[in-house]
């Protein structure tokens, strides 16, 4: 007789700085969020504080290619906002939910160690490359087996005093794969569109499939570019190794199973 042994359910969803920029928004997201049945994580960005807070005081923030150049003010800056204001804002919204949520940074329990990223055609600084070997399940299946939801900012460290800036869309591929030998997991990136888009000015062209092939078709075309691109080249790696299903949404539809763009194989 053969024993099938079904996996636990786990809903992994990351959600964009347009989001955290808008408090109704915001409410919107986390009641839906709070409906998710089983088990569930959360990585959030940083939205437009850190920019704007890092303008105030004199800094001039650089993005390449949808990713932010972090020197050591940059960083001081994006800790206090990612780790600080931004989490502990989503953390307290999710208690008044009834959702028990922890906020964290890699650094936290050591749950995830990151290396700097090398210096190659741009020097990003003090950003941090990641993978699932360097997350620690064991911390996070602990956790989530005492009913408490982990809500990650896009903080990590290289287990030697250093803290890095890392792109959130990363952090959540990364424990969404680690996570998927024990869990049965939907990885889900939010945004303000309704997925993944033919037309910037059309809402409703959205591409219902994307896969390594065409991926790159649609970026030689230009139709997908900017920080579209590391999201969906996060999401194909986490579908090439091994999670149950990523899904590109609007925030509004999370619980919408029809709704979206599914990137596949």
């Amino acid at each position: 007789m053969v024993t099938i042994i079904t996996m636990e359910k786990l809903t992994l969803v990351k959600i964009g700085g347009d989001i955290l920029d808008d408090e109704s928004k915001l409410d919107t997201f986390l009641s839906l969020f709070q409906q998710l049945p089983d088990k569930k994580i959360l990585v959030h960005g940083g939205g437009k504080i850190a920019t704007e807070l890092s303008k105030k005081i004199g800094l001039d923030p650089e993005m390449v290619k949808g990713r932010r150049v972090t020197d050591a003010e940059m960083l001081k800056v994006v800790t206090m906002v990612y780790a600080g204001l931004t989490n502990k804002t989503v953390i307290a919204k999710l208690q008044g939910l009834q959702v028990n949520a922890l906020g964290l940074t890699g650094a936290d329990g050591n749950i995830i160690v990151a290396e700097k990223r090398p210096v190659g055609d741009v020097d990003f600084g003090f950003v941090g490359d990641i993978s699932e070997k360097n997350v620690n399940v064991e911390f996070l299946k602990t956790l989530l087996s005492d009913n408490i939801t982990p809500v990650f900012s896009a903080i990590t460290h290289d287990g030697q005093g250093q803290l890095f800036n890392t792109n959130a869309d990363t952090i959540a591929s990364s424990i969404a794969i680690a996570l998927s030998s024990f869990y049965k997991v939907n990885l889900v990136f939010c945004f303000e569109k309704k997925g993944v888009l033919k037309d910037v000015t059309d809402e409703n062209s959205v591409i219902p499939t994307i896969n390594e092939a065409n991926f790159n078709s649609f970026v030689e075309q230009n139709i997908i570019a900017d920080g579209m691109i590391p999201k969906i080249t996060n999401a194909l790696q986490a579908i090439n190794k091994g999670i149950a299903q990523v899904i590109i949404k609007n925030a509004k539809d999370l619980l919408d199973d029809e709704a979206g763009t599914i990137v596949t194989k």
